[in-house]
């Protein structure tokens, strides 16, 4: 398979949109209606994995090192080209907004103290991007808190980052989902293969292949399915570029597996259609490098991978850890 980063080098979304336009014979005012801007972060979860710590804290905020992963996935919107973006939060999640806006008593301090290196490290968060918040009132699944963003997406298609998900700056995962949105329209996921034992513990669909050996046409999807009922390996990792058709679909949808409103379940009415009317939804296989925050082992593992690549720290780090582990 052909790297992601090389398919994706990189053009603008405006580029992309254009040619997309041009191939279909579409207005440059539709092209530019079509040009993929805006991010929707889903950060309402209460994070009850992760208690004591996030009882006051959102999870959210938890530090791989010494940057929150929320931060991380903003950033990844950022070199995107996806410069405006949505946070679905709720009644607990006011550190998420502070944590993106100015701390003036802060910078006041480190500049008093000459200390510009730190002054430029907590402004990195302050200018990444137009940042705005909505709240899910209820925690009605991830159908819903996408629902909670139609008014500020409107009808623009945009893009969906979850924050467990996290996804190494050097594989260019949602570039390569945007060259794929302009050239088959409807909605873009990001597929990991996974082996059998895991699926249940993921949306799981069903693929065929196209011309491109990283881009499958999506004909099925169903929420954490019974391994033995599971169509196939390939999970719904937390990516996505959606086509603002999904909107009414999620206001129709019901409750589904756990009494949420599944975003799958929504898909896979996508799935049945055709450009015209909003479809059809293509997966990009990803092969790269993820790690996954959602639960405690997981975050270690991603917190010392992460240090063990810092320059700062990987000198002293890794000869400290294996002779920790060489004494266990």
């Amino acid at each position: 398979m052909a790297d992601i980063a090389d398919k994706a080098d990189i053009a603008t979304n405006a580029d992309i949109a254009a040619d997309s336009a041009a191939n279909a014979g579409r207005s440059d005012h539709d092209a530019a209606r079509d040009v993929v801007t805006r991010a929707v972060v889903p950060a309402a979860g209460l994070g009850t994995r992760f208690l004591p710590a996030t009882k006051a804290t959102p999870k959210e905020l938890l530090p791989i090192v010494d940057k929150p992963v929320i931060q991380y996935v903003v950033e990844e919107a950022v070199s995107a080209g996806l410069s405006d973006v949505l946070m679905v939060t709720g009644r607990t999640k006011r550190p998420l907004e502070d944590h993106f806006d100015r701390a003036i008593e802060l910078e006041g301090a480190l500049e008093a103290k000459g200390d510009k290196e730190k002054l430029a490290l907590i402004r990195e968060s302050d200018d990444l991007a137009a940042i705005h918040y909505v709240r899910q009132g209820t925690a009605l699944g991830l159908g819903h808190a996408i629902l909670c963003a139609k008014q500020h997406v409107g009808e623009h298609p945009f893009a969906v980052l979850l924050g467990d998900d996290m996804i190494d700056e050097r594989d260019k995962l949602l570039e390569r989902m945007l060259q794929v949105r302009a050239e088959y329209g409807g909605s873009v996921i990001a597929l990991m293969e996974v082996p059998r034992e895991q699926v249940s513990m993921y949306g799981v669909v069903s693929i065929q292949p196209t011309d491109e050996d990283d881009v499958v046409k999506v004909t099925d999807l169903v929420e954490k399915p019974p391994v033995d009922e599971a169509p196939s390996n390939w999970i719904i990792i937390g990516r996505y570029v959606l086509d603002p058709t999904v909107f009414p679909v999620l206001e129709k949808t019901p409750p589904g597996r756990g009494g949420e409103i599944q975003i799958t379940d929504a898909l896979q009415e996508l799935a049945r259609r055709d450009r015209s009317e909003g479809g059809p939804v293509h997966g990009v296989l990803f092969r790269g490098r993820r790690y996954d925050t959602g639960n405690k082992l997981d975050y270690l593992r991603t917190v010392v991978q992460f240090a063990a690549e810092r320059p700062d720290l990987a000198p002293e780090f890794v000869p400290w850890l294996r002779e920790f582990l060489g004494n266990r």
